[in-house]
């Protein structure tokens, strides 16, 4: 799709960049290798470096400095990217104009969210939207990341922390308490003083959980990490050792046991969608789901 672009920074008013050029630029500024960017837009990376060097071409400047397996921008294409990803965000926001029809709600809704959030929480409410509004169809993606709403990477994200800053509706949907849990026979055959822990992997050592589990730990040993809640779980289960995890992740038929100590920890829980489409039909009435579920 051929687009009239102003760039200021560049003294110059093209009319014949293609949008697509942009685009693949884009994924290539924000992942930083020709594979992240392939990856991302699920094209190969000759793609990606075809599609680049024709933007290039059309802006008379070299945007990407090639030296080396990691792609560096050169300054235009730093000030290429940061209007790229501008236009990105009113291209989305003038494609959630095709998610609504007169005659049925229809479009398609993607949602970011924490492993443990996604497999425990979040079916119910997904499953009564896709049951009331059979043309929406939705992708769940759980991560730990945090996905970026402006790079158009998720429209819903429902996150452990509240956004500081940014053009988004912002909605505490509620709060999860995190408590000690371990196996009947770990709590009566290991004493206090003996026990290991199972905690996260290191991309999760600044989470509040693990640096308060970490201080629950007060010295003892973390001898079981691992960034799926639920193997953390299932070595507890089976007399790994003592685990923290949220209580909606911990059903009555777990197998293990809470232990009874002061107050661990509570995260809040937040949904964000940007500004732009939160009144898309699609959107509102995958939010208002999610809301009437996890607020209850």
């Amino acid at each position: 799709m051929k687009i009239p672009y102003s760039l200021p920074m560049i003294g110059r008013e093209f009319t014949n960049i293609d949008w697509d050029d942009l685009r693949h630029f884009l994924a290539l500024a924000q992942s930083g290798t020709l594979l992240g960017a392939a990856r991302q837009l699920g094209v190969e990376h000759a793609t990606i470096s075809r599609r680049v060097s024709s933007l290039e071409a059309s802006l008379g400047r070299k945007l990407v400095d090639r030296r080396g397996r990691r792609i560096n921008l050169t300054q235009d294409g730093e000030q290429v990217a940061r209007h790229a990803a501008l236009v990105a965000v009113q291209t989305a926001a003038i494609e959630q104009l095709g998610r609504s029809s007169t005659t049925e709600l229809r479009g398609h809704v993607r949602i970011s969210a924490p492993p443990a959030l996604s497999s425990v929480l979040l079916a119910k409410p997904i499953a009564a939207v896709r049951r009331d509004h059979p043309g929406v169809e939705i992708t769940l993606v759980g991560e730990k990341r945090l996905a970026s709403l402006n790079r158009r990477e998720a429209d819903i994200a429902v996150r452990m922390s509240r956004p500081e800053d940014g053009d988004y509706l912002i909605v505490k949907l509620g709060e999860t308490s995190f408590h000690l849990y371990a196996s009947k026979t770990y709590l009566e055959t290991v004493p206090p003083q003996d026990w290991t822990f199972i905690g996260y992997d290191e991309t999760m050592n600044a989470s509040p959980q693990q640096l308060r589990l970490i201080e629950l730990a007060a010295g003892r040993p973390i001898a079981v990490r691992s960034s799926v809640l639920e193997f953390q779980a299932a070595t507890a289960r089976l007399g790994a050792g003592v685990v923290m995890l949220p209580e909606f992740a911990v059903p009555a038929s777990s197998g293990l046991q809470r232990i009874e100590t002061e107050h661990v920890l509570t995260r809040e829980v937040w949904l964000v969608v940007h500004s732009d489409i939160k009144d898309v039909p699609s959107i509102r009435v995958v939010i208002d789901a999610l809301k009437t579920v996890l607020q209850a």
